[in-house]
């Protein structure tokens, strides 16, 4: 039997192969212009956190507890208590927020239940401000029973940029799981917002039931994962047995190999890891990887060197490095002297935060590192040279990284331009003299400054064609399911009608304040078709924006576009008795509750039963719309009201 089968106890052990030794808390030791904050101390064994969009932090507690972090307090009642199994390492173990967590407040958790038998669950609750609605939960995923190892149980949980959300689940110490597409287990799953699966998982076809939400396999414990923002690449970080750690890249159908091999492989059955490191004791060797995160840079805090960057922790290494692939694959260390790392996350303002366990009870913190050091400007997004016509506007625009406050200025043909002291400059409206004039802007801060490159201003006598777009109409409205039909037509002023090859649509969904994409940049056709989703975001505050950008021959471009908004009705679903709870998307609601919602969009309703009002019982007995006690129904045409009929049981007055 080897040690890793042998450190088994009631906190979590993630270490492989190596004992764990009981570690002072102290600061951790940081690179040259590198601080570090305590945010919060005091946590009893954390094992994940996750950042709402307001800033709160919410951290898990393996006991059960989801805690909440405000504006730097740690608040004395947990958002929820969750009954948990906590052997090994069971309990509370994963976090996430829905992407539409502003307007739905769902946040969703991975814990070990209890009953009917022990396994391992995936459950979304609605917040009410720092604590959950009561009885809000609603299990999305019961995962297969665990048998009697506690260990390997995975549990971190992060939204995609496709909506989807992805759970990573541990082999459950049963390295055959990790192989089968008849269980869960040693898995990365993919599953919709409401617990459904989407039919475009890569082994749905083969695989049955709950198992079609299988996304990748072939892992033994990926205690953590990340998600770039806006790319949506994923490395999943995969614990280890006996000697190498792994980040792999996340590959929709793939199988990462375990148990038939660990570590870097040349077998083609199997993705090799993008970086693994061997087991021992020293700055870039661990024993069990713990923490990742992507830094964007978005925004930058670090200095410009570590956008792009990876950060990667090991629980018994007590280390965080970085990992560089601007050429090739490069390894450094960052941080060191933490005790026991077990995440990691990028917060809103650009610090990098990591949560660790600590050496005894009630000794888990949070804490912030940020660069404090001076940082010299880098240009990090030239400007770029303009065509425009006579008389047209030109705007040149430099992004630049550094320590604040920034000062910017413009040059044209290497001369200062007075007054053009920001990020952007911009000519209201160009002339034939300045045909040929480059531009390039000077950044500058107590550390140094930097120049761009220069941008060169094209003026042209061709004017920019016209782009109209004829379908669909101006005050078009749209019904959930149905077909949009768009259509434009282009004129030039040289060129005379605009060919089809010259034409780019795109389709951008709105949801209130923010977007979706919904149909990519395409070209070469002047008409078209698209079909409306009748499931998804179920805000009626949404509507779709059709872009028409025309090119001219002489590379002049000109864009319009077209809103196309959702035909809403009021919706009143209703019970008799009058006050009888209902659910609506899987939420509870009490009757009567009015929504505004899109024609044609289904909608799924519920009549809980029995339920008891003013001390009488009831039992569920119909709907008016004759739907099951629970189904989906299609949002009407015109205002509605849907009923719930309730009768007492029989044999009672």
């Amino acid at each position: 039997m080897t040690q890793h089968h042998r450190i088994h106890r009631g906190t979590l052990i993630l270490a492989i192969g190596v004992a764990i030794l009981s570690l002072r808390l102290e600061a951790a030791t940081l690179p040259s212009g590198f601080t570090e904050t305590t945010i919060a101390s005091g946590l009893a064994s954390p094992t994940a956190m996750a950042f709402a969009p307001d800033g709160r932090i919410f951290v898990c507690q393996q006991g059960g507890q989801l805690r909440v972090i405000d504006n730097g307090v740690l608040l004395a009642i947990p958002f929820v208590t969750l009954t948990v199994d906590s052997a090994g390492e069971r309990g509370l173990l994963g976090v996430a927020f829905d992407p539409n967590f502003a307007s739905n407040h769902f946040l969703y958790v991975y814990y070990t239940a209890t009953s009917p038998v022990t396994h391992n669950r995936v459950s979304r609750f609605t917040a009410n401000g720092n604590v959950a609605v009561a009885g809000s939960e609603l299990v999305l995923l019961d995962l297969n029973p665990l048998s009697s190892a506690t260990n390997h149980n995975g549990g971190a949980m992060h939204f995609g940029i496709d909506g989807k959300l992805y759970i990573a689940v541990g082999e459950n110490a049963n390295g055959s799981n990790s192989q089968t597409l008849a269980n869960l287990l040693g898995k990365v799953l993919r599953i919709n917002s409401d617990g459904s699966i989407p039919t475009n998982n890569p082994f749905y076809a083969q695989a049955t039931g709950a198992n079609r939400a299988i996304w990748a396999i072939g892992l033994r414990n990926p205690f953590t994962f990340a998600i770039w923002p806006s790319s949506g690449r994923m490395l999943i970080n995969d614990v280890g047995q006996n000697t190498w750690e792994e980040i792999d890249e996340g590959v929709a159908g793939a199988n990462y190999g375990w148990p038939t091999t660990e570590g870097t492989t040349t077998d083609p059955r199997f993705v090799s890891p993008l970086y693994a490191y061997g087991h021992g004791s020293g700055p870039l060797i661990g024993c069990a990887i713990t923490g990742g995160t992507f830094y964007t840079g978005v925004p930058a805090q670090f200095p410009a060197d570590y956008v792009g960057d990876y950060f990667f922790a090991d629980y018994c290494g007590g280390w965080i490095n970085r990992l560089d692939e601007s050429s090739g694959v490069k390894v450094s260390t960052f941080a060191s002297q933490i005790t026991q790392p077990v995440d990691l996350q990028i917060g809103p303002e650009g610090s990098l935060y990591y949560l660790a366990r600590g050496s005894g009870s009630n000794t888990g913190i949070v804490a912030r590192i940020d660069y404090t050091g001076s940082e010299s400007p880098r240009i990090t997004g030239q400007p770029s040279s303009q065509t425009v016509s006579v008389g047209q506007p030109a705007t040149f625009t430099v992004a630049a990284s550094g320590t604040p406050p920034l000062s910017y200025q413009w040059q044209r043909n290497g001369s200062d331009i007075p007054g053009a002291a920001s990020s952007s400059y911009t000519i209201g409206s160009a002339a034939a003299t300045d045909d040929g004039a480059q531009f390039r802007c000077r950044v500058t801060n107590s550390a140094g400054s930097a120049t761009s490159n220069a941008a060169t201003l094209t003026v042209v006598a061709n004017r920019a064609p016209v782009p109209t777009i004829v379908t669909p109409a101006s005050g078009a409205l749209y019904t959930a399911g149905s077909t949009i039909s768009y259509s434009g037509s282009a004129t030039d002023p040289e060129d005379g009608t605009v060919p089809a090859s010259r034409f780019t649509w795109e389709v951008v969904f709105h949801h209130d304040t923010h977007t979706h994409p919904f149909i990519a940049p395409f070209s070469g056709v002047t008409s078209g078709t698209f079909a409306i989703p009748n499931t998804g975001e179920t805000s009626a505050n949404v509507w779709y924006r059709i872009h028409l950008t025309v090119t001219d021959s002489k590379g002049l471009q000109a864009t319009t576009f077209r809103d196309i908004q959702p035909r809403t009705v009021q919706v009143t679903l209703t019970s008799n008795p009058v006050g009888l709870g209902l659910t609506l998307d899987g939420q509870p609601i009490t009757a009567p509750y009015t929504f505004t919602g899109v024609v044609g969009f289904l909608r799924s309703i519920g009549a809980p039963s029995p339920q008891t009002l003013a001390a009488t019982s009831y039992d569920f007995k119909s709907w008016s719309d004759r739907g099951a006690q629970s189904h989906t129904m299609t949002t009407p045409s015109s205002n509605a009201t849907i009923t719930a009929s309730y009768r007492k049981p029989k044999g009672r007055p």
